[in-house]
């Protein structure tokens, strides 16, 4: 189960209070749209951890009593906390109920980068378990009918699309796509659409393809031919996954484009 969606199975049973990072001045261990939920007894995700953490629960557990206050406050990063990371977190308090966990699953999506992952296959499935983990909002991509297993996590939207590269236009804004389909051609139509969208709109950070570096020479050839210049072609990441990962396992594919895409714009992940 994702962190959203433990945090919105409890929030059904009980009340909680929202703490989330509202902005940051110099070091601090959060970025801005890190939340944590705390509730009468536990919290799911955290704001940093530490001494700030602390006094944060102190603080919600108080509003749940009832205690009122500023919905801001503002905790400096020093000895009177017990940490030297020298910056300012300014943390918002929200009391919330299950009549606002609709808003909320809307308002937490919208704060995580999208990803649109292209291919159900092994490797897709484990790494869609892997992103499901991560400051992501899924959409996972593919043109068979029953490919998708029963147990995909609740905040992970799943899509058929026939044909698949139609999917790309309706992509949200911002998207990193990962494409491996269980064809070339279907990779090879994935990309080129791809393409064609970063030519109009310029909006995906990350485009990647799974496959050798012989498969790419090959893609990079026919993408030729279709149209699309050096300069746009060198917006196509292939091999994926970090460098210095060789094993060809699913799980371990997954681990390694997952931590590419952390790479992408880490200053967007919350």
């Amino acid at each position: 189960m994702s962190k959203t969606e433990d945090f919105l199975s409890r929030l059904a049973r009980e009340p909680a209070v929202l703490v989330s990072v509202d902005s940051t001045r110099g070091s601090a261990p959060r970025e801005q749209g890190a939340w944590m939920a705390v509730f009468a007894k536990g919290a799911v995700g955290t704001i940093g951890g530490g001494h700030l953490e602390f006094q944060a629960i102190a603080v919600a557990r108080a509003r749940l009593a009832g205690a009122v206050g500023e919905p801001v406050l503002r905790f400096a990063l020093g000895p009177s906390l017990g940490q030297c990371c020298g910056g300012v977190v300014f943390l918002r308090f929200e009391v919330v109920t299950a009549a606002d966990a609709a808003a909320l699953r809307r308002r937490i999506a919208q704060q995580l980068p999208p990803v649109a992952l292209f291919g159900g296959g092994h490797v897709g499935a484990a790494l869609a378990r892997v992103i499901a983990t991560l400051p992501f909002a899924l959409t996972w991509i593919d043109s068979r009918d029953g490919i998708f297993p029963d147990d995909v996590p609740n905040d992970v939207c799943c899509d058929y699309s026939e044909p698949v590269q139609a999917a790309v236009r309706g992509l949200a804004a911002g998207s990193r796509l990962i494409i491996m389909s269980f064809s070339h051609a279907e990779d090879l139509d994935i990309v080129a659409a791809a393409l064609a969208r970063q030519r109009e709109r310029a909006d995906l950070p990350y485009i990647g393809l799974i496959g050798s570096k012989t498969k790419w020479a090959t893609f990079r050839h026919r993408l030729a031919a279709r149209g699309f210049s050096p300069e746009e072609l060198a917006h196509v990441t292939c091999p994926i996954g970090i460098a210095g990962i060789t094993g060809k396992e699913p799980e371990v594919i997954a681990v390694a484009v997952a931590a590419q895409l952390l790479q992408v714009s880490p200053q967007m992940s919350a």
